[in-house]
């Protein structure tokens, strides 16, 4: 009984312990100084996305890894313009998927097809919010942003057919 109580307190310490990890840098070395998003639709039914555009200066020295929004996770494509760097994330949120289902009467054959990937997202974040992740040194750090402004949607027509 003794060994059950052990094993149960030293569980949640260390549960507890993994909370702590994801805490958010408060005031980290670069500005941000404007971050803006808009959702585009593409020329056939089902594309669509969001872009995240993120204005930062004083970057010196910071490696920039992914982007946190809308419980999509990215790469972020990093460019820089004089004293300025632009981080840029292209979110997919199409509803277009290929899956080659199987659809039977005899439910054998249908175990062969795959089940949706349905992930817990890693931060519980507002629609105008996104967490970017970044290393400084060997560290790697997560800075949380915020009120992040809706642009107008960009609609794209389908090609013309020749």
């Amino acid at each position: 009984m003794k060994i059950m109580k052990i094993v149960s307190i030293l569980a949640i310490i260390l549960g507890f312990s993994q909370c702590g990890s994801s805490k958010f840098v408060e005031n980290p070395s670069f500005k941000i100084e404007k971050a803006f998003y808009n959702n585009w639709k593409g020329g056939q039914a089902g594309v669509s996305g969001t872009k995240l555009e993120i204005h930062i200066s004083n970057a010196s020295e910071v490696e920039f890894e992914s982007l946190f929004f809308q419980q999509i996770e990215t790469e972020v494509e990093v460019s820089k313009d004089k004293n300025k760097t632009i981080l840029i994330g292209h979110f997919s949120t199409s509803t277009r998927e290929k899956r080659d289902l199987i659809l039977d009467a005899d439910p054998k054959k249908e175990l062969k097809n795959t089940p949706p990937n349905i992930k817990k997202p890693k931060f519980e974040l507002k629609e105008n919010e996104a967490v970017l992740s970044y290393k400084k040194g060997n560290k790697l750090h997560y800075f949380k942003i915020t009120e992040i402004k809706k642009e107008r949607t960009s609609f794209f027509p389908s090609a013309k057919k020749q």
